[in-house]
């Protein structure tokens, strides 16, 4: 009865969801790509995975897709006779997904519309479906087990904010719930939660967070110079990287760059906003304030910088290479009440990071950092002048929180074995 009724709502739902996806994609000036999300895949895409079985991987968005980077790694070193395919729902979470060697196809999630699921399950026919994190969806589950595709969730996890919605709305998640093969959850917690909105006891298991197994990904003095010349950034200068920064914060990490340029000549900073889109409005942020500065998109052109500018990106999945390059990271989201971004990016590439209050959406990981010292949390715009400063102005202190975080990368792998051990029963 459930899927029935779920079904008729979800064609009278079609269209103000075209309609609300039309407006995001235009305003955002991306493709809607409606063609894969109502399932149709291109003959020249669906040759690619021809005559080979598919494993089939869904990442929503850019923190699921990196997340999910050790799972494909391992996945083409196991299974090199399979054909991989990630999905994604975002164009940011795509652009990053298409760079990965390990994958065979890219393509768009489908909408949860009973015809398009049944599409694009054709198309693919896959032999093992993995959902990364927690997405939930009734028709593509339900279909996918009724043709007899396992269905596994991996690195999946319930954060407080969004436990309590769960709850509310466990009588429509735990149908979904209820077909999945397997359950992989990060911690214990993640697992007690899931089972109260519905999942089944017998099939969920904590397999640890896949985002310890990110590649330590180090920069050598002759790779970090190499890095520095293709961004054209002097060797003799300290980069500050504020990865993924969201509306509202900016100014305060702007701030901080003029106030510490004033004292420390050999200051350079990169400004990453987690939506290239906003590139525009961030600029407009960076002229107000007097700091000249290049967009990515136009670096060739340009000649190298000069200390007191910036480089603005406003393109995607070069994220932890302007990590591996940097002196220190300010990490985004955590100033204003987003939630937060992964600390284990640049705690990967051996580099300290200063983030703010609002790590909700990363609370173990973030507990992880501050009890191994691989990072200084702020609660004011004051406090990440403060300790910006600090960090400018000490090389060993930076030194010395970087190769922490690089030990707490290593001391908490693992979860990928641990989800292969899993996937093995369904391969």
């Amino acid at each position: 009865m459930f899927f029935f009724v779920y079904n008729i709502a979800s064609i009278f739902l079609l269209f103000p969801v075209i309609i609300y996806h039309l407006y995001r994609s235009v305003s955002r000036s991306r493709p809607p790509a409606f063609r894969e999300r109502f399932g149709f895949l291109p003959a020249a895409e669906r040759a690619i995975i021809r005559k080979r079985p598919v494993i089939w991987l869904h990442a929503v968005s850019v923190g699921e897709s990196i997340a999910a980077r050790p799972l494909l790694k391992a996945l083409r070193a196991q299974y090199p006779g399979h054909a991989i395919v990630v999905s994604n729902t975002t164009e940011t979470g795509r652009g990053v997904s298409s760079t990965f060697p390990e994958i065979d196809l890219c393509i768009y999630f489908p909408f949860d519309f009973l015809p398009a699921v049944n599409s694009i399950l054709k198309s693919i026919n896959p032999k093992l479906i993995i959902i990364m994190e927690t997405e939930i969806w009734p028709n593509f589950t339900r279909e996918a087990t009724r043709r007899g595709i396992p269905v596994v969730l991996a690195n999946g996890r319930i954060s407080d904010r969004s436990f309590g919605r769960y709850l509310k709305f466990a009588w429509f998640f735990r149908h979904a719930l209820q077909l999945f093969s397997r359950l992989c959850m990060q911690t214990n917690t993640d697992r007690d939660r899931i089972i109260a909105i519905g999942a089944p006891h017998e099939k969920t298991l904590a397999t640890g967070n896949l985002k310890y197994d990110i590649p330590l990904c180090v920069a050598s003095s002759e790779e970090k110079q190499e890095l520095r010349d293709r961004y054209k950034i002097p060797e003799n200068m300290i980069v500050v990287t504020a990865g993924s920064t969201h509306s509202g914060e900016e100014q305060h990490v702007i701030t901080m760059y003029k106030e510490l340029s004033a004292t420390s000549r050999n200051l350079f900073l990169v400004l990453v906003p987690r939506h290239p889109e906003r590139s525009t409005e961030v600029a407009s942020l960076l002229k107000e304030s007097g700091i000249t500065f290049t967009r990515r998109t136009t670096l060739s052109s340009a000649e190298p910088f000069k200390q007191g500018e910036a480089l603005l990106v406003d393109t995607i999945g070069e994220m932890m290479s302007l990590y591996a390059l940097s002196d220190i990271a300010y990490v985004g989201g955590s100033l204003v009440p987003t939630g937060g971004h992964n600390l284990l990016e640049p705690a990967s590439a051996g580099v300290v990071s200063v983030f703010g209050p609002h790590m909700t959406n990363f609370r173990e990981i973030t507990e992880l950092v501050l009890q191994y010292g691989a990072g200084i949390q702020v609660n004011t715009p004051e406090e990440l002048i403060v300790s910006m400063r600090t960090l400018v102005t000490s090389f060993e202190l930076r030194r010395i929180l970087g190769q922490n975080g690089l030990k707490l990368m290593r001391d908490n792998g693992g979860a990928t074995e641990r989800h292969m051990e899993t996937i093995a029963r369904y391969l």
